[in-house]
């Protein structure tokens, strides 16, 4: 069975990207893949020291915190959804640890997935975020399949992404063909 997992970046629980990212994930679940979300909040999640030790010990890292079961999880996956939200136009301290140790633990083992990011602003950075998020999954060959504009909604209260109509609409359409392409993909 194939698998996705969504990694929510925001160090609030329970928020407008656990919100959305969830969102994309029931689409996703409908198209009969089993799902996962996992929240960062709460975390250990350190960035990566530069210290080579990966290079030695391929899938290990040297430092010591929440990151290995997340990680792993994405190993396990299919798809692979990261969500964050905007702080200073860029994404979370969370999720951009999570992402520059993943990649260098992994060199090449990510590629061959589906997935992509979403991004949740108040006002503005989304484009930016969202961006520096795709040139990621880009690096990592993952194959990141269209929504119906850029995955991104604004919200700033807990729940205000949910009135967000339009940004919804992109993540559940996103999680459908994130779903159609993995499918496709597994044939």
């Amino acid at each position: 069975m194939l698998k996705a997992i969504g990694i929510v970046g925001s160090p609030r629980k329970g928020g407008n990207t656990e919100i959305l990212v969830a969102h994309c994930l029931k689409a996703i679940a409908e198209e009969g893949i089993k799902t996962k979300l996992v929240s960062l909040a709460g975390k250990d999640i350190r960035g990566c020291i530069d210290c080579g030790y990966c290079f030695e010990h391929p899938g290990e890292c040297s430092v010591k915190d929440d990151m290995q079961a997340v990680r792993a999880g994405m190993v396990a996956a299919d798809v692979i959804i990261i969500g964050t939200p905007v702080y200073f136009g860029a994404a979370t301290a969370l999720v951009r640890g999570l992402m520059e140790r993943a990649a260098f633990c992994e060199r090449g083992g990510l590629a061959g997935k589906v997935g992509g990011p979403i991004v949740v602003a108040r006002r503005a950075g989304q484009n930016f975020t969202f961006a520096e998020m795709n040139f990621w999954f880009y690096l990592n060959g993952i194959t990141t399949p269209a929504g119906t504009y850029w995955n991104m909604a604004f919200g700033r209260e807990k729940g205000e992404v949910a009135k967000d109509e339009e940004g919804m609409m992109t993540a559940w359409n996103f999680g459908k063909n994130c779903a159609r392409v993995a499918k496709k993909l597994r044939e």
